[in-house]
C-alpha cells in the first residue's frame, strides 16, 4: 500500500524532506505551501498552494486525500498553521511530526537583546541607533509603522505591503547570504542595529556573524511556544525515523 504524507512546507527542511520521501518506493508526498511567495521553486512530489480553511478544513482534506501522516515543517513563527495541524491530526487520529531546526544561541562577542515579539522589538529600538536593518519578513512591518525616528532598511524576498514605517529603504534579495555579503550590506547602509527573528539553522545565520564582527547589537525575536504535547524533531533524518521511514 502507498503511504501518503502531507508536508506543510515553505522551509529548506521541508524541501529536503519532500525529496527524501518522494525517492522512497511506496510513498506519496504532497507539499502544501501558503502561497505567500510568488515563485517558491520546484518541489518533489505533489504540490498544493493556499490554505485549508482552518483546522476543520485541514482535517477534511486529510480524510478526503487518505493521508497517513502530517509533517509540519513550516517556519518556526507560523503559529497558526502549527496549531491547525495539531488540531486536525488529533481529530483524524493521524500522527503529527513537527520539524523545527534548533534556534540560535548567543556566543562570545554577541550583543543580543532577546524579546518575545515584534511589538516588543519595536518598543526596544528607540535610543539604540538611527539606522535599523529589519530582516523579520515582509508581513511583520506593521509593528514598526509608528516609529518615525529611525531609518529602516528592510530586506525581503518580495515587496512588503503597508503599513510600514515612514522612513523605509527596501532591499529585495533572496538568500542564502554569505558572511561577506552581510558585512557588505551592513557597511554600505551604515547599520546601527539588526532586528531579526530566531529562524535557526545556518541558511540565514551569516548576518549574526557579520553583526558580531562589527560589534553591532542584535534585537532577536524569540520563537513562540509550540502547542501543548508537541515535541519537535530537529532535522530531516529524525523526522523520517518518526515516520518509520529511516534513511538507509
Amino acid at each position: 500500500m502507498t503511504r501518503h504524507v502531507l508536508v506543510l512546507g515553505g522551509t529548506t527542511e521541508a524541501r529536503e524532506l519532500a525529496a527524501a520521501l518522494a525517492a522512497r518506493p511506496g510513498v506519496r508526498v504532497t507539499s502544501s505551501l501558503a502561497g505567500r511567495v510568488s515563485r517558491p521553486g520546484a518541489l518533489d512530489g505533489d504540490v498544493r498552494i493556499g490554505g485549508f480553511g482552518g483546522a476543520a478544513g485541514l482535517a477534511d482534506w486529510l480524510r478526503a486525500q487518505r493521508a497517513d501522516a502530517v509533517v509540519d515543517a513550516t517556519h518556526p513563527f507560523a503559529t497558526g498553521i502549527t496549531a491547525n495541524a495539531a488540531s486536525a491530526t488529533a481529530a483524524t487520529g493521524l500522527p503529527l511530526v513537527v520539524l523545527r531546526r534548533p534556534g540560535w544561541r548567543a556566543g562570545a562577542g554577541d550583543r543580543w537583546h532577546d524579546v518575545a515579539s515584534l511589538p516588543a522589538a519595536a518598543e526596544l529600538l528607540p535610543g539604540m541607533g538611527r539606522r535599523i536593518l529589519l530582516t523579520t519578513g515582509r508581513l511583520g512591518l506593521a509593528a514598526f509603522a509608528h516609529l518615525d525616528g529611525p531609518h529602516f532598511v528592510v530586506r525581503s524576498v518580495e515587496p512588503p505591503s503597508p503599513p510600514m514605517p515612514p522612513d523605509v529603504e527596501l532591499v529585495l534579495a533572496r538568500g542564502p547570504f554569505t558572511v561577506a555579503d552581510e558585512l557588505a550590506l551592513l557597511r554600505e547602509h551604515r547599520i546601527d542595529v539588526l532586528v531579526t527573528k530566531d529562524s535557526g539553522g545556518t541558511a540565514t545565520s551569516a548576518k549574526l556573524t557579520a553583526a558580531r564582527r562589527l560589534a553591532l547589537p542584535v534585537v532577536l525575536v524569540r520563537r513562540p511556544p509550540l502547542p501543548p504535547d508537541v515535541t519537535p524533531v530537529p532535522d530531516v533524518a529524525t523526522a523520517l525515523n518518526r515516520l518509520g521511514l529511516a534513511l538507509p
